[in-house]
């Protein structure tokens, strides 16, 4: 288990302990797990991001401060935040994520999971040019989430 693995398992550990809202230092874990605070901004951006279901609020400097909050909202609210926040173009490993955090906060079932994953893969767009294959990715994953709603 890495680093950023540790510091996501606190964090996540930290935010079940304080009701899904929690007021870090990023000083203060850098130096309990004896990493640079960049280390801390890193984890925040990979395991802590809108597409996870969490909101963070940063501020640097002497008193700065990293607010998580996690997002616990209805399935339709969730399906609708998601599908708005998409984009013109999706790669694979944020849809990944994506498809991950619906799953978790059961707006989504696992086969549905499953299919969308498949239908937006790589393999299924393997004949699309490279440099289209977001923006069909983002296509589709909008127009199946759309069907879910």
């Amino acid at each position: 288990m890495g680093i950023s693995d540790i510091i996501a398992g606190f964090i996540q550990a930290e935010l079940e302990d304080h009701g899904g809202a929690l007021e870090l230092q990023r000083s203060d874990l850098a130096a309990r797990f004896g990493c640079v605070p960049s280390q801390i901004n890193y984890v925040m951006s990979t395991r802590f991001s809108p597409e996870r279901g969490y909101i963070v609020e940063s501020r640097r400097g002497g008193n700065g401060y990293i607010r998580i909050t996690r997002v616990k909202v209805d399935r339709q609210t969730m399906l609708m935040h998601v599908i708005n926040s998409l984009g013109d173009e999706l790669d694979l490993s944020s849809a990944r994520a994506i498809v991950t955090n619906l799953v978790e906060s059961e707006a989504m079932d696992a086969m549905s999971a499953r299919a969308l994953l498949c239908a937006i893969g790589d393999s299924a767009l393997r004949t699309v040019p490279q440099p289209y294959r977001n923006a069909l990715r983002a296509d589709i994953a909008k127009q199946i989430l759309i069907h879910l709603v």
